[in-house]
């Protein structure tokens, strides 16, 4: 997440002339608040299906009053254990009423998305079963979060209108990412979870925080010998015609692999494949490690590079 989030400042920074490195500091330190609310957004999302789906119950118990019909309510889903415990965690009320976070803004999409997840066939054979377990409940939980909400139209668009509204960044860039965080948590979730259960921390300690502005700093300080170590290893490359991110993601890694004594070469560029996987063209994961393994090798040749 460190190197992710230190890719994503120096985007904005070498593609905004007027930013300064100590403005790309500070945004880079805004972003980890940024994420880690985005992580409580979503931990909550469930929480806002339950009223939703509420609300769809008292609506169709009104209308068969008032048309004398027979409507059996099912509050399996409103029940369910897990989301019970998700509302009820005092970490994760805390972080929204101190961040000023919700759903308000967003409210297309949980309806969207309960419309989506409630005719799924998971969802209806969850609601059919004659008993449900506090694992059965935990189960559809994390189905939603693992099949429904990645790269979901309706979530991105709600996301993209709240971080105009909460003056947040990248949330649509870091979605699939930070569910991944989720799941995570719910994992740790138990029949015996209480309400004062920890949720996770979205970095380890401090030296990882250290790690981010450290590398931040030597991509800024030392990008023009970067980019003519780049510039000559581009076999049968124009180097005008490189994607901006391909370029920001090699500058970066080799800010890393020549910074970074502790980090392994392989760790290093294994990273930032994933990366470039991940924010560039289809293709340029390859292109990426074919430089990066030619400057590798070259200042190996040359009692440059000792890892």
């Amino acid at each position: 997440m460190v190197r992710t989030k230190v890719l994503q400042a120096l985007y904005a920074y070498y593609q905004d002339q007027e930013k300064t490195p100590l403005t790309a500091r500070k945004e880079l330190r805004n972003s980890y608040a940024d994420t880690y609310a985005l992580y409580c957004m979503l931990l909550d999302f469930p929480n806002e299906l339950v009223r939703h789906a509420a609300s769809l119950q008292d609506d169709a118990i009104a209308r068969a009053r008032i048309t004398h019909t027979t409507y059996t309510a099912n509050h399996r889903f409103i029940d369910n254990q897990l989301i019970d415990q998700l509302f009820t965690n005092r970490r994760l009320r805390h972080e929204l009423e101190e961040q000023h976070l919700g759903w308000d803004t967003g409210h297309s999409a949980v309806s969207a998305i309960y419309k989506q997840f409630s005719e799924s066939d998971v969802f209806k054979e969850y609601m059919a079963l004659e008993h449900t377990t506090y694992e059965d409940d935990k189960r559809i939980i994390r189905k939603l979060y693992a099949d429904f909400l990645p790269s979901n139209e309706a979530l991105e668009s709600a996301l993209e209108e709240m971080e105009l509204t909460l003056d947040r960044q990248n949330w649509v860039t870091d979605l699939n990412v930070v569910l991944s965080y989720v799941i995570k948590t719910i994992k740790r979730f138990n029949e015996e979870t209480t309400p004062d259960e920890p949720l996770l921390e979205m970095f380890d300690n401090e030296d990882e925080l250290n790690f981010g502005q450290e590398l931040l700093r030597y991509a800024i300080e030392r990008k023009d010998e970067y980019e003519t170590l780049i510039n000559a290893h581009l076999k049968n490359w124009d180097a005008d015609r490189i994607a901006f991110m391909d370029r920001v993601i090699l500058l970066t890694a080799l800010a890393e692999i020549l910074n970074f004594q502790s980090i392994a070469i392989e760790v290093s560029i294994n990273e930032y494949l994933e990366l470039a996987k991940e924010y560039s063209g289809d293709k340029s994961h390859l292109f990426i490690n074919g430089v990066l393994d030619e400057i590798v090798k070259d200042l190996k040749r040359q009692n440059k590079l000792f890892k």
